[in-house]
């Protein structure tokens, strides 16, 4: 509480703990012996008006410690009486860590959005309920479709009828369900056009609660060649691709296998055909190419396929 002079007539402990010092210090001393002289002036200005219209003042503040770390509070400025004089009462807030915590909070979605937006890396937010709620420019870009069509859209209509639609359907409900926090997965993407990509991509909860998560992001993290029609291949076809691209022979394939030379010889050429692809090594490539070997597995493997030693 300070006199229309601007002089303290009455503080507690929390307030001159601002300050770093105690009630007692406080009392009697004018204004600017505790701020910096351009807070002086605008607090006493503050003063002068409440005391002028009669009438309380809610603001928020910014002052400097003692130590000269900058400070934050929130509260109400209002007339009083203290005896027969009239002064100005305060009553305040130190909300310095809810500021801060704001603060970063608006730094870090600044950043995000810069990342989601010029990174050129394709990412999407998704609402517990399997809609789009953001997306990054470079996402709309390979998905063929407007950035404003995209948000609001059901991801799973971006999913092609296959396999890993299935699998990764599984591993969104324990998303959601707070059963996992993070989770790798493999799908067949479908443009705009009705043209086909496998994607490898990466799922990530956020803002977890009791009630479950408020969001998961999405980002590819691998993105196969783009064409009308993925090849649909069987579990069996996947196995001997995944045995050329490790460099086994025919018969130790149809060995392995427990097939007859004629049916491997059925299923490569099948293979041929399905992957556009005349020889061994073009197969391989190919099937590099179209996400259906992963690229970090040794010895070669689908990515769908269960491995011991990377985590999904």
């Amino acid at each position: 509480m300070r006199d229309g002079a601007g002089r303290y007539v009455w503080a507690n402990h929390a307030y001159a703990h601002l300050y770093g010092t105690t009630r007692d210090a406080v009392i009697g001393r004018h204004l600017s012996d505790l701020d910096e002289p351009a807070n002086a002036g605008r607090f006493l200005a503050m003063d002068q008006q409440v005391l002028t219209d009669g009438k309380s003042i809610r603001h928020a503040l910014t002052y400097r410690r003692p130590d000269g770390t900058p400070a934050h509070a929130a509260g109400y400025r209002f007339p009083v009486r203290w005896g027969a004089e009239r002064c100005v009462a305060g009553i305040y807030v130190d909300v310095t860590d809810y500021v801060r915590a704001m603060d970063q909070r608006h730094r870090a979605e600044a950043d995000l959005r810069a990342l989601r937006d010029h990174s050129g890396l394709a990412c999407l937010r998704l609402a517990p309920d399997g809609r789009v709620s953001e997306a990054g420019t470079a996402t709309a870009e390979i998905l063929r479709v407007r950035l404003s069509d995209l948000t609001g859209l059901r991801a799973a209509s971006l999913l092609a009828d296959t396999p890993e639609r299935g699998a990764l359907l599984r591993l969104w409900d324990d998303l959601i369900a707070g059963r996992r926090r993070s989770a790798r997965a493999s799908a067949v993407l479908v443009d705009g056009e009705g043209w086909q990509r496998r994607a490898r991509i990466r799922l990530t909860t956020v803002g977890a609660t009791a009630q479950g998560v408020t969001g998961v992001w999405a980002v590819v993290t691998h993105l196969g060649r783009r064409q009308q029609t993925q090849p649909t291949l069987t579990a069996a076809q996947i196995r001997i691709v995944a045995l050329l691209a490790a460099g086994r022979s025919n018969a130790d394939i149809a060995e392995e296998l427990r097939l007859s030379r004629q049916t491997l010889d059925y299923h490569l050429s099948r293979l041929r055909v399905l992957l556009e692809a005349p020889t061994r090594p073009a197969m391989v490539a190919r099937a590099y190419v179209l996400g259906l070997l992963s690229p970090r597995a040794w010895p070669p493997r689908s990515p769908t396929a269960a491995h011991p030693s990377s985590p999904v």
